[in-house]
């Protein structure tokens, strides 16, 4: 009896080891998903996913999930580093009273470090969706070549980043956030979080709140080759303490062209602000400070001059 038992015992941790190595195998570096998959499957190429959110569970910390046809796939919480890739076809997320990427490393045990990269996709609220791409806890988040619309419940954001403390970056490139009831793009948080972003080569179109805001001391951002154009509120605007570069962008027929508020620091070059219905810059206890080869003219209001003190003396 007591062989018997011994071989029981043997049996059943021998079946728990490979358990174990079947789960860590599942973990694979690059998963797929397909508009004819299914979540059962290991999200192979062969056999692939129907969900992100279905495949996430299935990709290693730093994998990668691609699709393999066109396809909605759904909302995803992203906790680790990955990238979601839908070039070559048509990748969509449909976020309807949702959002439509969650960005929250807090629990994965390595808070505020991991890497995510979000490309070639269609994130769609269809007029009932929350925010876009909602980031609360992460290293550095990509968000290039993507379109971003149709948020208009909530707070009703293209792409929200209110990380609280810590450090990190936001690159969002070649993308276009338009027809969202709120912010376009929000950079804030609290806590002095001085997050670094780049907003290059985007279009952020008709929101209903400001196009581009950069919120909260200690953040800066830059903003190069990019058309802010009828916004609800300003093309773009920054507060608290917050410093902001623009170069080479156009802003236009939004509220404000470019608007400084609470002791912000902006500093622009090569940029037009034209046509803006209120003022073309603001000034609300905020600086905007000149390379001196800029055209501001046809606004509302306030078509200068910029703040005294530019860079190297230029206005």
């Amino acid at each position: 009896m007591n062989k018997f038992r011994f071989t029981l015992n043997a049996l059943a941790i021998a079946a728990f080891m490979l358990a174990v190595a079947s789960m860590a195998q599942a973990q694979a570096t690059r998963t797929w998903v397909s508009g004819v998959g299914d979540d059962v499957n290991p999200c192979s190429r062969t056999a692939p996913c129907k969900t992100f959110a279905g495949a996430i569970s299935k990709t290693a910390d730093g994998g990668e999930i691609d699709c393999l046809d066109p396809g909605g796939f759904g909302t995803v919480t992203i906790t680790k580093s990955i990238t979601i890739d839908g070039g070559g076809t048509f990748g969509s997320i449909l976020a309807s009273g949702t959002n439509g990427v969650n960005v929250n490393d807090s629990a994965s045990g390595a808070a505020g470090t991991k890497i995510v990269q979000l490309r070639n996709l269609s994130i769609n609220g269809a007029t009932t969706g929350l925010i876009g791409v909602n980031i609360t806890s992460a290293g550095t988040v990509f968000i290039e070549n993507c379109v971003i619309f149709g948020f208009k419940a909530g707070s009703g954001r293209g792409i929200s980043d209110v990380r609280n403390g810590g450090s990190g970056g936001l690159f969002v490139v070649d993308t276009t956030v338009k027809n969202n009831s709120g912010t376009g793009i929000l950079l804030s948080g609290n806590n002095l979080s001085a997050i670094r972003a780049t907003i290059d080569h985007c279009n952020v179109w008709s929101n209903g709140g400001t196009g581009i805001q950069n919120s909260q001391q200690g953040n800066f951002m830059a903003i190069r080759n990019t058309t802010s154009n009828k916004n609800g509120g300003s093309g773009s605007s920054s507060d608290t303490g917050a410093r902001t570069d623009i170069v080479n962008c156009l802003f236009y027929f939004n509220g404000t062209g470019i608007n400084s508020d609470s002791g912000a620091d902006v500093v622009v070059s090569r940029t037009t602000v034209t046509r803006n219905s209120t003022n073309g810059l603001g000034f609300s206890a905020g600086t905007i400070k000149s390379y001196g080869n800029n055209e501001v003219f046809q606004n509302g209001g306030n078509n200068g001059p910029f703040s005294p003190g530019g860079p190297g003396g230029l206005q």
